[in-house]
């Protein structure tokens, strides 16, 4: 058994204040809540207490008016991850304006309204809420985050407001129960056992450790490191945390050092990662893995001149690879919603999400949540620009595509399929 810990020696005053705040706007927003099994600093509301609230928003077609369809995001366009909240939604602003300026769809303009919930579980409940019930949005789409999906959920799903592709691979997403989300990405638990299979079978490495997050996205990676390494009749050598919205990780680094692993994955943002890799260097030289979560080219930039050599799991073809047409499609969408923008894996992924809300818009002649769930959630498959999506009775999640790339000496990400054959 892992215990979650606080140490508030390594917990900076400004990330202590932030989730303070958060906490009082969830008391203030919702009265009420239930704990999360996965850890103890998230926040699971309880939708009982906006009932009365949701009521007169509840419809199935809101969101949509004679000119134009409304979706809603809420992420971190504000705090140290807010690289992830504004490239998912650069992302999903070009695929919008892409079907724009074709005509939209069944001649509606498609619109998306943001807020900012700085990667927090409290701001994201209040964002969600203030999203269905103020904004009458017709769906989210492109949430940033295991601990503010957690939060958004129990909203979303009483009123069966769509839940579109959230960036996050976390288990409780996957639920077969669930009646409103739609998953585009693999798992965690699929990036984690295609980590532990390459390190174990390429490299034979069997010394690993794990730095976390300690919150229900750091405990859901690290759940999926332990199964992967169970599998294999092996153990993590160390594992150990830093709280979210901080780069506080020199606690984790002590630890982790300390054991001499061969390996470290890390379930984390850019900065406390790359942080966390720049601090072991002085110490160790193991090899660095980091979920797609990371954002890799927020990651990158973080790391400078120390990013060679570092690898990550992606859930989304290389934004270089022009050959596979989404690809392609999506640099010439993002060139043309905004030509300074830089292409990389989380506005891509965003750029599919966003492709993906419009197949859904395009199979119902009546626009209503209901239709554009069935039509997601039943479908056979959907090719996404030579990118397959199956879902099915059970089964919400799309891809369960995962590779592995390495950042070279200036930051470009190479895609492996075998570690033992590294590029000269």
């Amino acid at each position: 058994m892992y215990k979650l810990e606080s140490h508030w020696d390594f917990f900076p005053r400004s990330a202590f204040a932030t989730l303070l705040l958060s906490a009082v706007l969830f008391l203030v927003s919702s009265c009420a809540g239930e704990g999360s099994s996965e850890a103890p600093t998230d926040v699971s509301p309880n939708a009982n207490s906006t009932e009365l609230e949701l009521s007169a928003a509840d419809q199935g077609n809101a969101g949509v008016f004679d000119d134009r369809v409304v979706f809603g995001q809420s992420a971190a366009f504000g705090g140290p991850a807010q690289a992830l909240g504004k490239a998912m939604r650069m992302g999903i602003e070009s695929a919008f304006h892409e079907q724009n300026l074709a005509g939209g769809v069944h001649g509606r303009t498609l619109e998306l309204v943001t807020m900012d919930d700085r990667y927090e579980p409290g701001f994201a409940y209040a964002n969600t809420r203030d999203l269905i019930t103020r904004e009458k949005v017709f769906g989210l789409i492109g949430g940033v985050g295991t601990p503010t999906s957690r939060s958004a959920l129990s909203l979303v799903e009483s009123h069966a407001v769509p839940f579109l592709a959230p960036f996050t691979g976390a288990g409780f997403l996957r639920n077969s129960e669930l009646v409103s989300v739609v998953n585009l990405r693999a798992s965690y638990a699929q990036e984690t056992e295609y980590m532990v299979e390459r390190l174990t079978q390429d490299l034979g490495i069997t010394k690993v450790a794990v730095m976390y997050q300690n919150d229900s996205y750091g405990q859901s990676g690290l759940s999926g490191v332990l199964d992967a390494l169970a599998r294999r009749s092996l153990e993590p050598v160390k594992t150990w945390y830093y709280e979210r919205n901080s780069s506080a990780v020199k606690a984790a680094v002590f630890h982790i050092a300390a054991a001499n692993p061969e390996a470290v994955i890390m379930i984390g943002a850019y900065q406390p990662v790359a942080r966390a890799i720049s601090l072991l260097r002085e110490d160790i030289d193991p090899v660095f893995m980091a979920v797609s979560f990371v954002g890799g080219n927020a990651l990158a930039r973080e790391l400078g001149s120390e990013a060679s050599g570092v690898f990550v799991t992606q859930v989304v073809p290389v934004p270089e690879d022009v050959d596979t047409p989404i690809v392609a499609e999506y640099r010439a969408a993002l060139n043309a919603f905004d030509a300074n923008a830089e292409p990389g894996f989380v506005s891509l992924e965003g750029y599919m999400a966003g492709r993906l809300a419009i197949i859904g818009l395009e199979s119902c002649e009546d626009l209503t949540r209901a239709c554009f769930l069935d039509s997601l959630q039943n479908s056979q498959s959907i090719n996404l620009s030579g990118v397959a999506l199956q879902y099915g009775p059970g089964d919400n999640q799309g891809s369960d595509e995962v590779i592995i790339t390495m950042m070279d000496e200036v930051g470009k990400f190479i895609p492996l399929s075998n570690l033992a054959e590294l590029p000269q």
